[in-house]
């Protein structure tokens, strides 16, 4: 009677570790990088050097803002940098973006004179 016991309570541990094991999702929460984070700025970036997109000039701010690549949404390249709106933003767009860092992007803004 005892040896059966046993085998049921390695079973019962046994189960409870797979059924554990598999009921914790493989997924991170849209935490996961989808775009490549830069070794390092644009020197152009760096220089104050405008954007031109949608017809304005969009210069790079001294500030970043913190978003998860799954909030924002690819626009294009330009001088060979990706830049980037937020996902809830609609034209007309209030600012562009360029991937900074993991998570931590740099936001650009038409001059109030040139709108």
């Amino acid at each position: 009677m005892r040896p059966q016991l046993l085998k049921a309570g390695i079973a019962i541990s046994f189960f409870s570790v797979i059924v554990g094991c598999s009921m914790t999702g493989t997924s991170n929460g849209g935490q996961m990088a989808i775009y490549a984070t830069p070794s390092k700025e644009a020197e152009w970036i760096r220089n104050g050097e405008p954007i031109e997109f949608d017809g304005k000039q969009w210069y790079p701010q001294d500030g970043t803002e913190n978003l998860l690549d799954s909030e924002v949404y690819l626009m294009g390249e330009y001088r060979g940098v990706e830049f980037f709106i937020e996902k809830i933003d609609v034209k007309p767009y209030d600012r562009l973006y360029t991937k900074f860092g993991p998570n931590r992007f740099r936001y650009f803004e038409v001059k109030k004179d040139d709108q």
